[in-house]
């Protein structure tokens, strides 16, 4: 299939709450376990946009079906070309979306990540704490980074950026990968809620940088 290639002064509207449920679906419905969920493939996209090579300069077949995991004989793992062009449609909208809030208005924009209720610290057991996972939003983030390692390579090298870069790289990377030190950070669900939190400003300052 001879896939679009990002277009940065494309019209496409933002989705609608509705329509980002529908990727959501759509992505949950497809088969295979390398298949992104909607916080990955956000993450995946917020990567892709950071990248030091320009998007629209990458061949969309190059980075469009790392989204769900590889192309198969015939539209697999998509039931019909319709459905393929429908995921496609929605991911480039997305994807535009989150360029255009990074350029109109940072502050608006927020990435989706998990939130889970963990007991509350105070012992209350009717009440809860909110905790803010970011591990899938990272995970996805990563994979832009992996499939341009040498773009990257300058940024990691850069103390400023390496810094703005760590709360991605902790809660993306493989876990035997990590040291013990990192591995006892993410252990625990209050330094996992920081770094998860810290990723929307980290985001925000790598695109700064970038521009």
């Amino acid at each position: 299939m001879q896939y679009p290639n990002y277009q940065p002064d494309s019209d496409f509207q933002p989705l609608s709450d509705d329509e980002l449920m529908t990727l959501d679906e759509l992505l949950s419905d497809l088969p295979g376990e390398a298949v992104m969920n909607i916080e990955a493939l956000d993450g995946y996209l917020a990567g892709l946009l950071l990248t030091p090579i320009p998007l629209h300069e990458r061949p969309g077949g190059n980075w469009l079906p790392l989204i769900w995991g590889g192309d198969g004989e015939g539209n697999l793992p998509f039931a019909s070309g319709k459905q393929k062009k429908k995921a496609l449609l929605l991911i480039l909208r997305h994807l535009h979306s989150i360029a255009v809030q990074w350029r109109d208005h940072p502050q608006a924009w927020e990435p989706i990540l998990s939130v889970a209720d963990v007991p509350s610290e105070n012992g209350d057991e009717d009440e809860a704490d909110e905790i803010t996972d970011g591990e899938d939003w990272a995970v996805g983030f990563m994979c832009a980074v992996d499939i341009a390692t040498a773009a990257w390579e300058p940024l990691f090298k850069d103390a400023k950026a390496a810094a703005l870069l760590e709360p991605m790289v902790l809660l993306g990377a493989e876990e035997e990968s990590l040291d013990d030190a990192a591995r006892s950070r993410l252990a625990d669900p209050q330094e996992r809620d920081s770094l998860s939190r810290a990723l929307p400003d980290s985001a925000l300052a790598l695109f700064t940088l970038r521009t």
